[in-house]
């Protein structure tokens, strides 16, 4: 596959599950892709297509180190999203790169993310669980900032005042996941 039949596959209608797998499994055999499909993912935005974000969400699921060269254009681009249906499959990807690297402590994440990087999807996690956005992408930047609060140790506690604040006012999976996140807050001694 090059990147020119890449960019047709994801831009000639909405994609199955089957196709979205089929794409998966060559791009699991081509980490030079991913960079396109990052830029895919970010073009998509604009458009009210979400194959790539979707395509790049399974693959991030099997092949997460390939994202780590691209982690600098993946964490710029994360503030500049719009479309829900983009936004959850890159929080998703924020909470895998965040449980890799607090989490599993994998080597290749503790050893090639930046604070700076780490402080921009901070920001942006901040951001999508308190806006108005769906569920999902709240429960993912709530486990990534959870993680992060490792690091930065106001996270912490700014992090259970939101979800004391918002826990009533969601549904049952945000209020699911703001009751476990809070009682590891508490084991904390927050």
């Amino acid at each position: 596959m090059t990147a020119k039949e890449l960019h047709i596959a994801l831009n000639s209608g909405r994609l199955s599950k089957s196709k979205i797998n089929q794409l998966v499994d060559q791009l699991k055999e081509l980490p030079e892709l991913t960079e396109r499909l990052l830029q895919e993912v970010f073009d998509q935005d604009n458009t009210d297509s979400f194959n790539a974000s979707w395509v790049f969400d399974h693959l991030m699921r099997k092949k997460l180190e390939y994202l780590l060269p691209h982690f600098e254009k993946f964490t710029q681009g994360l503030s500049q999203l719009k479309s829900e249906s983009i936004i959850r499959p890159m929080a998703h990807t924020c909470e895998m790169c965040m449980e890799a690297y607090f989490k599993t402590k994998d080597p290749a994440f503790v050893q090639n993310i930046t604070p700076e990087q780490l402080e921009r999807i901070l920001t942006v996690c901040f951001d999508w669980l308190i806006g108005s956005h769906k569920v999902a992408s709240k429960v993912f930047a709530m486990t990534s900032l959870y993680y992060l609060g490792m690091y930065f140790d106001w996270v912490h506690p700014e992090l259970k005042m939101v979800l004391e604040q918002q826990h009533h006012r969601d549904s049952a999976g945000y209020k699911s996941r703001a009751s476990k996140t809070l009682a590891k807050l508490r084991k904390l001694g927050f």
